[in-house]
């Protein structure tokens, strides 16, 4: 059990590092809209967006921390329906104290 966790720990690391190795410290990363509204306005220069973001944040660091609180929550619930969905089924798989010929613990 142990090993196999090191073994995903270890696996985890390398997935986060390895984009910084293979694309060096220096490296723009953008997002996938942005991207896309690149790709799309050198096909058709005269291409001219039909919806518009309810909302801009003020600044590049408030959309980041908006993205990791979302991130958080969403993994927060998952997590939360993982482990009650196990847990119940750990106590589904006891057995029950009134079954005859079982001594309570």
């Amino acid at each position: 059990m142990l090993r196999r966790n090191l073994l995903l720990l270890a696996a985890v690391v390398a997935l986060a590092v390895a984009p910084l190795l293979i694309h060096g410290p220096h490296a723009a990363f953008s997002g996938s809209d942005g991207q896309a509204e690149q790709l799309i306005t050198r096909i058709d220069p005269g291409y001219v967006p039909w919806a518009a973001p309810l909302w801009v944040p003020p600044s590049s660091e408030i959309e980041s921390l908006l993205f990791a609180l979302q991130a958080a929550l969403g993994a927060g619930l998952l997590g939360y329906y993982f482990g009650r969905r196990r847990a119940l089924s750990e106590l589904d798989r006891r057995p029950s104290p009134d079954v005859p010929g079982h001594a309570p613990d």
